[in-house]
């Protein structure tokens, strides 16, 4: 496949990466991981590192889709900002360490722990869980720690943390909205740590393509960027028109046939 295909493919790929997210509110990254994985394979990647460039990419869309999120969110005053700061000092360096420990793991574990992650959120998605709320709100350094580890897990599979961070804020008693709308704050944190320890820990990677900044591609985000911000205002107006339950569940199983294709495959 030759960049000009592969670009078009991208710019699919952030359209409906985007849209999707509009429609249940969940990070692209979600989407954009497995997709660049198989897209990244009929460019000729090497298995030994397509799926940490999978990761990388989607981190460093996340930045500029997360800026676009946060704004929304902030104008509607949904971001609660007080949790936020204790929460992004663990996040900063808990993303970082995700890069490195997604950077020490062969293409093959990492392609299936996307993969045991995939199916997991499919499973959420399906029985539509969701935690009690609890008694009372941890510290300040209950939040940073909690934060490390969402940026941790997130890095490694590359999605900005909404799907770990909103349960989190739900548990905290925070109200839903508030919750989506901080969590979409720390996604930023997540993606620029994530993002830039992956271009460090893959820097001198042998295999990579041309155009990539470590364990960035280039064309991949510039792609994936361009309409991945106005197709979720799509996805966001689409959600008020067509059957949500139905979308969720069809959505859900579509995971789990992607979670199943990487958690076996040979």
């Amino acid at each position: 496949m030759g960049i000009f295909e592969a670009i078009i493919l991208y710019l699919l790929l952030g359209a409906l990466a985007g849209t999707l997210a509009g429609l249940f509110g969940i990070g692209g990254g979600l989407i954009i991981v497995p997709a660049l994985i198989i897209v990244f394979g009929l460019q000729g990647v090497s298995d030994a590192v397509a799926a940490h460039l999978a990761v990388g990419t989607s981190l460093a869309t996340i930045i500029f889709t997360s800026l676009s999120s946060i704004r929304t969110h902030h104008g509607k005053g949904a971001v609660r900002w007080e949790l936020f700061r204790p929460m992004a000092g663990g996040i900063l360096i808990g993303a970082a360490l995700g890069s490195v420990t997604a950077g020490m793991l062969s293409g093959e574990v990492l392609q299936r722990v996307i993969g045991i992650f995939v199916l997991l959120v499919a499973l959420k998605m399906l029985s539509r869980w969701s935690p009690q709320p609890g008694e009372r709100q941890p510290g300040k350094s209950g939040f940073a720690a909690t934060g490390a580890g969402i940026g941790w897990l997130s890095a490694i599979v590359g999605i900005g943390g909404g799907t770990l961070t909103v349960p989190f804020l739900t548990w905290c008693r925070v109200r839903m909205q508030q919750a989506v709308g901080t969590s979409a704050a720390c996604g930023l944190p997540i993606a620029v740590s994530g993002a830039l320890a992956a271009m460090v820990v893959g820097w001198s990677r042998q295999g990579l393509p041309d155009y990539s900044a470590g364990f960035v591609y280039g064309p991949a985000v510039l792609g994936i960027v361009l309409t991945s911000v106005p197709f979720a205002r799509l996805g966001a107006l689409l959600a008020h028109r067509l059957n949500e339950v139905l979308l969720r569940r069809l959505f859900a199983l579509l995971l789990l046939v992607v979670g199943v294709r990487f958690l076996f495959q040979s």
